[in-house]
């Protein structure tokens, strides 16, 4: 597969549906009213991050990328159907960013994630989103909105926590394929490896780091020699730079510490973040170098290269000093990882003994002890003050109560006791006793009053039954009855 980290496309989002115009037209309805339903929505596009993918190949040849439109709408209340979304299959680590502009939108680094790049119209109204009772046939209704139209530019910087950089033919493919489960091209010839490598090197159970082979640099990059910086963005994201040394070229005249300046005054060029990152140095091919001449050349090498971080003497082809350098590189990502990672919060009050190891937390616990002790006392102090006087008072020698009984006990016997002696002092007086209200009022009460006889009503008058007037008997001359 050819690796390509560049690409343009063009993607359009769909066109919202256009809003219809309509009214009920049945049988014996003759008033039906508007029932005109709205568009759909256009289709949006979207972008997701797929870890089995590693290159942007797929978006070379296929530049234009536009979703359906939606659907209008039509009567008897129907609304138009939403475009179908589509979704851009991305590798992890690329970046997206407007063509035109120059702006990043987003940047794809957690497998799986799913952004919006460019969103659909939305569909229009039809006419009864119109209708009120001022407007009872609305004809109005509102086209679907134009969706998101772009040109946007994705680059891809690959996630890796190491990356391998130096000279062509210094050993970085040999190297990643010792360590870690990549197999590059390998050959005797520089500028082999024409683009970047990833391999994942495993150090235990659960233990593993990613580690990026880019294509070598040479003096004179930033100018475009040889394949130039354009493979360095990939080296941007690591978090430790293995630089390799080739401490047995095939020339002689050859200075290796030359090569190392070169490398580190290009890597400047490029970018200043990316050389102040961490950076090792490897020796390699130390196999080739006889054992009695090896520790001379490394001092050379270091007093010519004035290097003074971790250095390592490793033979990829051997795989001599692989272990160690991994060892310590997974060791340097796991403390960088824990550092970055957020503390969680822990609460002293839930982990006893936790105080006495961290100070900070023990004058925290310490303070709010005393602060929730300091009320309490207060309160105490309150109580028996108010309390002091009133026992006071209520246990005289006549009562005879003791100290030790409730004062809420207490005082009702002593109301109870001094009700009489209010009567006493009134009698005493000569006054007469106001008579209590409910004695005032019991006369009034107790003898009814005669009540006011209601104005009768006059019924209305009957009428007598009518009298029957007697039948006067007829004498018949005849002596008979008529």
């Amino acid at each position: 597969m050819k690796f390509v980290d560049e690409a343009i496309i063009d993607i359009a989002a769909g066109d919202g549906g256009n809003g219809c115009v309509s009214f009920r037209h049945e049988k014996y309805k003759e008033f039906g009213g508007p029932n005109g339903g709205d568009g759909g929505r256009g289709g949006h596009v979207y972008a997701m991050a797929d870890v089995s993918l590693n290159t942007l190949v797929d978006f070379r040849f296929a530049r234009r990328h536009e979703a359906k439109r939606g659907q209008h709408g039509m009567g008897s209340d129907m609304f138009g159907a939403a475009g179908d979304d589509i979704v851009l299959k991305m590798p992890v680590g690329t970046i997206i960013a407007d063509a035109e502009t120059g702006e990043v939108l987003h940047e794809l680094l957690t497998p799986g994630e799913l952004i919006m790049v460019a969103k659909g119209g939305e569909g229009g109204f039809g006419n009864m989103r119109f209708k009120s009772s001022i407007n009872r046939a609305p004809r109005q209704k509102t086209p679907g909105e134009l969706g998101e139209k772009r040109l946007v530019k994705l680059e891809l910087k690959v996630l890796a926590d190491v990356g391998l950089l130096g000279m062509p033919n210094a050993g970085k493919s040999t190297l990643i394929t010792a360590i870690s489960n990549a197999r590059p091209k390998i050959a005797d010839y520089p500028f082999t490896t024409l683009h970047p490598n990833l391999g994942v090197v495993r150090v235990g159970p659960s233990q593993s780091f990613v580690v990026a082979d880019v294509p070598g640099l040479i003096e004179g990059a930033s100018q475009g020699a040889g394949l130039g910086h354009q493979f360095l963005r990939h080296l941007q994201r690591t978090r430790l730079l293995l630089h390799l040394v080739d401490m047995a070229p095939f020339d002689d005249a050859v200075d290796p510490a030359k090569q190392a300046k070169a490398i580190v005054a290009e890597l400047k060029k490029y970018d200043p973040k990316l050389f102040a990152k961490p950076r090792w140095l490897v020796l390699n091919k130390m196999d080739m170098v006889p054992k009695d001449e090896r520790a001379e050349r490394v001092s050379k090498f270091l007093k010519a290269f004035k290097f003074n971080g971790p250095v390592f003497q490793v033979s990829a082809l051997s795989k001599d000093g692989c272990d160690h350098l991994v060892k310590a590189v997974f060791e340097h990502i796991k403390s960088i990882q824990v550092a970055q990672a957020e503390p969680e919060y822990v609460d002293p009050r839930f982990v006893p003994g936790l105080e006495l190891s961290a100070s900070g937390i023990q004058e925290k616990t310490k303070t709010i002890k005393t602060a929730a002790r300091a009320p309490s006392k207060k309160s105490s102090v309150s109580q028996t003050a108010s309390a002091k006087p009133i026992l006071d008072k209520v246990a005289t020698p006549k009562t005879g109560v003791k100290k030790s009984a409730s004062p809420k006990v207490v005082a009702k016997k002593v109301t109870a006791k001094k009700a009489p002696a209010k009567k006493l002092a009134v009698k005493s007086s000569g006054l007469k006793a106001a008579k209590p209200q409910s004695a005032q009022v019991k006369p009034s009460v107790g003898k009814k009053a005669p009540a006011k006889k209601a104005p009768a009503k006059k019924a209305p008058a009957k009428k007598a039954p009518a009298k029957k007037t007697p039948v006067k008997k007829s004498t018949n001359p005849r002596g008979g009855r008529s």
